[in-house]
Parts: C-alpha cells; structure tokens; sequence
C-alpha cells in the first residue's frame, strides 16, 4: 500500500511549483530557442539542412524515446532523486553544446540534453502531484505549468534571436548552465521525496527497439528529403524504422512488466489524449522550425525582430491558460480538447496566406488563434493526466504523455520539411520554392491538428473526468471515468 502522504507546507509547494516550472521552461526553450539560431549555426559550422534539423530532433528524439523508461525509473529510485540527476546531466549537455566545435559534436551534445530533458519531464508531473492536493492548488499549479510548456515554446524563438543578435548563438546553451545550478540547489534545498513502492522493473529490450525504431524512422524522413527518396540508405533507414516499431508493439505485448502497458492504449479515452498529444505537437510546435526559417530567411528579419513576431500570441496564450484553471472539472476534457486543435487548425490554415513579399506580421493573426488553442490544450492535458492516474504511478503516465509529445515534435519537424526544398532553407535558396513548401507544410499541419481534434470528440468521455484518482485494476493503468 502507498505510504500515507502528508500535507506539504506552503514554502515547498512554492518552490516545488517554481523549479518545475523554471526547469520546464529550461527544456521547452531549449526546443524551440535554437530555432532562430539555426541560420548562424548553418554559417559558423557550415553545416546543411540536415544537420540543421537533427540540432532540433537530436534533442526531441532523446527526450521521447527515454522519457518512459525515466518515469519507471524515477518511480522505482525516488523522483527528487532522479530530477536532480537530470539536472545535473542537462546543465553537463548545455555546456557541451556551447563548447561544440562543429555541428557532430553539436548534435551529440544535443542528444545528451534530450536525456536530461526526459528524466526532468518525466519527474515533473509527479512532484508536482506529490505536493499539491487536488483542488483549486492542485488547478492552479496545472494552470502554471501548461502556461509554462506553451509559453516557453512560443517565446523560445525571442529568447534565441536576443542572444543570438546580441551575443552568440552559443549563448543559447550557456544560459541553461547558472539556471541549472540555481535549480538544483533549490530542489536539494526544498522538494521532497517520493516513490511507487511497487515499481516495475525497466524494460531494456522495448527501449532499445523504439530507439532504433523511431531513429531510423527520423534519420530516413531527414535524409529523403536532403538527397533522395529512392536512395538505399533512406529506403533502408525507414523500412529498418518500421520494422523496429512493429517489433516494439509486439514484444510490449508480450512482456510482462512492458515500458508502455498495452492496457493503457486499450483504454480509448487515454490513447485518444495520446494522440491528442501527439497531433499539436507533430502540427503546430514542429512547424515553428519553419515560420521562423521563413520569417529570417524569405523576410529577411533580423533574430531579434523575428523573435517579436510571436510575442502578441504568446501573451494571448499565457492569458487562456490561466483561465483555463477555472474550467477545472467543469467542462468535459473531449470539448476543451477538441475546441482548443480546432483552433490550433484554424491558425495553422489561416498562415497559408504568407507570401514572398508580405509583411511581417500576416503571419500573427494564425499565430494568436493557434496558441489560444495551445493555451487551452496544455494545462487540460496535464490535468487529465494527473487526475486520472493512481498517485504511485503518475510518473509513468506522465512519461508516456511527454512520450506522445515530443515524438509528435521529432517526427513533425522531419515529416514536415519534407515538403520544403532542402537547398531553399539555405542561404541563396529560392524564395518562392520555401514559401510554396510552407504552404504545404502548414496545410498538412492544419490537417493533422484538425484529426487529433476529431479523434478527441470520438474517443474521450463526453462527460466531466472524475478528479478523484482511484485505483484500477492494474496500477499502472490510469482509470478514466
């Protein structure tokens, strides 16, 4: 049985509630600040397109292949234990990438980040669950943290262009490495500890086969669209990807204590927020790569200036994700869910009108009406996911959420720039040939979005989840109402 919680005081609430959200904000930035780096980068390293997106999937590939096995773990040795490792790793990788003498280096280092990052996201949830009741606190923290994964996304690309322009763009990792020490001496100082006393055991095998599988799955969408899609290696990376996916379902199938429990995904209501995940990642946060690209590149905006494009939106986001605490179990997660990647598909279809020649700010209104649908989404998905796991076990729910969400960003960012001409994210490329891809790009990101929102009205409960975390069957196995 689960050792009997006690009430935690309103400091450690505080500074739990503060260095998971400074953390979160350290990870998201960290996917989406590069973005208006990408062309210094290009230029210091001389480096191609592809070596350009793996800056970006070397890091969302990482963090979505170990998040799982990081919540199973931080579960079984102790979530402040194992946050603080992830501290100590991500803050080592940042260093790293600021000290990368070329793009391989750059990439590796990327890769050591994304680990970090999954070991930090895979705590986040359950030390917030472990100090905050549910309730308005409980609501409140949620509302936060949302805010936080959403608005450091959205202002990532701000942050990157001040740095870049005004410093380095290796100044972009640098900043993680006093952040990161801060956080530390924080969580040593004020989180507590906590811990499934009945743990699974890590599944090896289910790990080593979702990471050559979604690997191979991203290094052939990269590669086919650098050189060619009927090349050997690109033809053999993918089939190599799907094979290893498939053989990663079967054998979790099998197993007894598997990574991702096939009775979670039988559950429709949880498999259909999974995909929800998955669909507003692999839409609107995979194609920020590319409106930033274009806003730089085809507009000729410098970082800095680029950066502010979004800053109306994210303020806009910031604003519905703190309203949002108020809907708290009041409004059925299928309705917020599905309005909110409606909106997000409007947005992404009402960016289709860029051009060559437009101004720079014909991109904001689609940018204000996606982000108010991701301010919506971000603290509703976290309390769905919360609230509907058992208290012991919330870390691996929370890991496969985070799973569904950055593989979606991974997988977007190389799928999506398939329908960009490699040589025209590139200095001296065409114009005209970028934006045409973008136009393609962000139509399949609409439609994405708008059949994670259809799967939302189908497969989630039509009625208010219940905030009262029972315990199922099988532990591990949220139970929705």
């Amino acid at each position: 049985m689960p050792v009997e919680r006690v009430s935690a005081s309103a400091a450690t609430r505080r500074a739990t509630l503060t260095v998971v959200c400074v953390t979160t904000a350290m990870l998201m930035l960290d996917i989406a600040v590069v973005n208006t780096a990408l062309p210094s980068i290009a230029s210091d390293l001389d480096t191609g397109v592809s070596g350009l997106q793996w800056v970006v999937d070397a890091y969302t590939l990482a963090l979505a292949t170990a998040v799982l096995t990081a919540g199973s773990w931080a579960d079984r040795r102790g979530r402040r234990h194992v946050f603080v490792i992830g501290i100590l790793l991500f803050t080592a990788a940042s260093l790293g990438c600021t000290l990368a003498p070329n793009i391989w280096i750059l990439d590796l280092a990327r890769t050591a980040q994304g680990f970090g990052a999954a070991v930090l996201f895979a705590c986040s949830l359950a030390l917030l669950a472990d100090v905050f009741e549910k309730g308005p606190a409980r609501a409140g923290a949620l509302a936060a943290y949302g805010a936080t994964i959403g608005g450091a996304f959205a202002i990532g690309p701000l942050v990157g262009g001040v740095l870049t322009e005004f410093a380095h763009w290796r100044a972009i990792f640098l900043i993680n490495v006093p952040i990161g020490l801060l956080a530390l001496a924080v969580t040593v100082r004020w989180v507590p500890e906590s811990r499934d006393p009945h743990p699974r055991r890590t599944d090896v095998v289910g790990q080593i086969l979702v990471c050559i599988g979604l690997g191979a799955l991203v290094f052939g969408l990269l590669r086919g669209n650098e050189t060619e899609w009927s090349a050997p290696a690109t033809v053999g990376a993918l089939v190599v990807g799907v094979i290893a996916l498939l053989g990663f379902v079967g054998y979790e199938l099998r197993t007894r204590e598997p990574m991702l429990p096939p009775q979670l995904l039988r559950n429709r209501a949880f498999a259909g927020a999974q995909i929800a995940a998955f669909a507003i990642s692999a839409s609107l946060f995979a194609v920020f790569v590319y409106t930033t690209i274009y806003l730089q590149s085809v507009l000729h905006l410098s970082p800095v200036e680029a950066g502010l494009v979004y800053l109306p939106a994210t303020i806009a986001m910031f604003v519905v994700a703190g309203a949002t605490a108020k809907l708290d179990g009041r409004v059925p997660a299928s309705v917020t869910l599905t309005c909110s990647l409606m909106l997000v598909a409007a947005g992404l279809g009402m960016m289709t009108v860029v051009d060559v020649a437009s101004s720079r700010y014909a991109i904001l209104p689609g940018f204000v009406v996606a982000l108010v649908g991701a301010g919506v989404f971000n603290p509703v998905m976290s309390g769905l996911v919360l609230g509907e796991s058992t208290a012991d076990h919330v870390g691996l729910a929370a890991g496969i959420n985070d799973a569904f969400r950055q593989t979606g960003i991974a997988v977007g960012v190389a799928g999506l720039g398939a329908f960009l001409p490699a040589q025209s994210m590139l200095a001296g490329g065409s114009p005209a040939e970028f934006v045409t891809g973008l136009h393609q790009a962000l139509t399949v990101a609409a439609l994405i979005a708008a059949l994670g929102a259809l799967v939302c009205a189908a497969m989630l409960p039509a009625r208010r989840v219940r905030r009262a975390a029972t315990a199922s069957r099988d532990p591990g196995v949220p139970a929705l109402s």
